[in-house]
């Protein structure tokens, strides 16, 4: 399977604009801009983007662990934070809150731990990547 995304840019850095269009068209033709990553501006961003696949890659694998694990989920909620400083990603921190039946708490952070590791979009970042979890 192969997924994808085109970005359009026009203009300088500071003064230019951009516009994202995913494959399901989800983004089409969603502004970015200079202003919108380094400022308060309009649109989206990179970072942005990369924040919402890192949530919600996790939160499918951390399903999937819950479910082989033999629980039933009620919700996962997971917030991710794209530490980026000096033209870098120096790290991601995923805090989660889950609501899932039966579970003990241990069992819960051994799984977010596990799903933390091995989800795709951890896989793929190359930077600190840490968590913090609440059972509900």
């Amino acid at each position: 399977m192969k997924r994808n995304a085109t970005a359009v840019w026009k203009g300088s850095l500071k003064e230019g604009k951009g516009a994202l269009t995913t494959q399901s068209t989800v983004l089409n033709n969603t502004q970015y801009s200079f202003g919108s990553r380094f400022e308060e501006g309009v649109g989206t961003n990179p970072e942005e983007l990369v924040a919402a696949a890192h949530s919600g890659c996790f939160t499918m694998q951390l399903s999937a662990f819950i479910t082989e694990a033999g629980f039933v989920i009620e919700s996962i909620q997971t917030k991710c934070e794209i530490d980026f400083q000096n033209g870098t990603i120096v790290g991601s921190h995923l805090t989660v809150e889950g609501k899932v039946a039966g579970i003990s708490n241990e069992t819960f952070q051994e799984l977010v731990t596990k799903a933390e590791k091995n989800c795709p979009i951890s896989k793929l970042l190359n930077t600190d990547i840490t968590s913090s979890a609440t059972l509900l």
